[in-house]
């Protein structure tokens, strides 16, 4: 893995802040603001939580790149911190 890095639908001010509280530096290479959401529709990954008064947001999903083509793709259920670490560990086995 060259890169790991999260996305989410917030600002670049709100990822900073977050990075920094919850001490990222070392683990992440990168905090991704999609502050539209354009990525999140994209990927078709788009939550609806207007009901709730959040608007849009973003499911939970871990994908695994390789030179620009996704192959894998889990989203999120209740487990999805145990899927996320899965494919981590999945990845490095191969590597």
């Amino acid at each position: 893995v060259d890169v790991l890095a999260m996305v989410c639908v917030n600002d670049v001010f709100v990822m900073h802040a977050w990075g920094a509280s919850a001490s990222v530096a070392g683990s992440l290479d990168f905090m991704l603001a999609d502050g539209n959401g354009d990525l999140t529709a994209a990927l078709g990954l788009t939550a609806d939580m207007t009901e709730h008064g959040m608007g849009l947001r973003s499911q939970r999903f871990a994908m695994l790149v390789d030179n620009g083509v996704v192959t894998d793709l889990r989203v999120g259920n209740d487990v999805f911190a145990d899927q996320a670490l899965e494919m981590l560990t999945d990845v490095m086995q191969v590597e």
